[in-house]
């Protein structure tokens, strides 16, 4: 069973950064899509990118540029470096991770397992 565990969040000006981790355990499959998700108070989650086992990545357009995902299989973890914040981008912010199959990784109907998600709050 895949584990997840994010942490790295925390309140930040606009304009700042944030690195957000997600420790990963328990994957069997090692064709993959580790994606982040973020979820704002009332609104529905919402895809933020994705970064496929072959290194491909793809993103929101509301954070292309902004943010990037990485990942150190050495330590089993993704990361995900939030540049340039902006108040908008507050929200828990979740780490995901499927299978790489035909469907989408934009739909969260998509994923095997989740983490508990992290805080990001960006004042104004």
């Amino acid at each position: 069973q895949v584990q997840l565990v994010e942490s790295g969040g925390g309140l930040v000006q606009a304009g700042g950064s944030l690195r957000l981790s997600c420790v990963v355990s328990g994957r069997t499959f090692s064709r993959y899509v580790m994606s982040w998700f973020r979820q704002a108070p009332g609104k529905e989650r919402e895809f933020v990118g994705a970064r496929a086992w072959t290194g491909s990545t793809w993103y929101a357009d509301s954070v292309k540029d902004r943010f990037t995902i990485s990942e150190d299989s050495t330590k089993n973890t993704v990361f995900l470096q939030t540049n340039r914040l902006k108040p908008e981008d507050t929200a828990v912010y979740y780490c995901a991770a499927k299978r790489a199959d035909s469907s989408s990784a934009r739909d969260t109907q998509a994923y095997d397992a989740w983490g508990q998600g992290t805080q990001v709050t960006v004042s104004s």
